[in-house]
């Protein structure tokens, strides 16, 4: 059995004092973080995890709530966990550069440090389906900033299939992507359409009967979607949730 766990859910803002994206699949062969915002540190600590139990992160795109969080977790894994096996690093084509220059950016520099540990980059362009270890992926492009390279994910854990849209807006293929998977983490930034890069409550309520999904849970919660108590009868996604698939 596998285990979902909710590390952060609120969109680029920190909006409704939640943590950036995160979300933790636990599989019966190891751990895969699926993004890694900048607060995942702070995440991870809050709900007793340790980053030893991540064999793998996942990527969605470039975008700082995404993957800014990747150079201090290398050094919290060096320095407090004295960690040694291997960690694989997967995401869009670019992943290792982006990575690289991020932390030379951010003074975390990579590629003059001396690693008590392994650092594995490995790229999987939209289209493309790898076996990760813990986990099997398959990447698919999604309607976001160019310049981010943005890809869904489908992962498959064990005999669970969960599909994470990663920051998107609306597009017609989206439903048939994600179809048949046991649960969906689907972003909902906003409450109506505006934003033509992210994802409305107006769009996803409008088009539900499209999809086939055995959960839909909306995540990367805007201000305003924080603030409703009526989610259109979707399940919302909150840090610190924990969900046995």
């Amino acid at each position: 059995m596998s285990e979902l766990l909710f590390i952060g859910t609120s969109d680029a803002f920190g909006s409704g004092g939640r943590r950036q994206s995160a979300y933790l699949v636990r599989a019966p062969q190891g751990g895969a973080l699926l993004d890694c915002g900048q607060t995942t540190g702070t995440g991870l600590h809050a709900m007793g995890i340790s980053r030893d139990e991540v064999d793998l992160i996942l990527v969605s795109h470039f975008h700082a709530d995404h993957f800014g969080g990747i150079p201090l977790f290398l050094l919290g894994a060096q320095y407090q966990d004295d960690r040694t096996k291997p960690i694989r690093i997967v995401g869009p084509p670019e992943i290792e550069a982006r990575v690289r220059r991020a932390a030379d950016a951010l003074g975390h520099g990579i590629a003059d440090h001396e690693w008590s540990f392994p650092i594995l980059f490995q790229e999987l362009p939209a289209g493309g389906e790898l076996d990760l270890g813990p986990i099997r992926a398959r990447a698919f492009p999604t309607y976001h900033s160019p310049s981010s390279h943005p890809h869904g994910l489908v992962v498959r854990a064990g005999r669970d299939r969960i599909a994470y849209s990663g920051d998107t807006g609306w597009f017609d293929r989206l439903p048939r992507e994600v179809a048949g998977c046991d649960v969906f983490l689907c972003e909902c930034t906003q409450v109506s359409s505006g934003y033509e890069y992210h994802l409305s409550l107006e769009e996803l309520a409008a088009s539900r009967s499209a999809f086939d999904c055995g959960r839909m849970i909306l995540t990367h919660l805007g201000e305003e979607m924080r603030s409703l108590t009526d989610h259109a009868d979707f399940d919302v996604a909150d840090d610190g949730m924990a969900l046995k698939l």
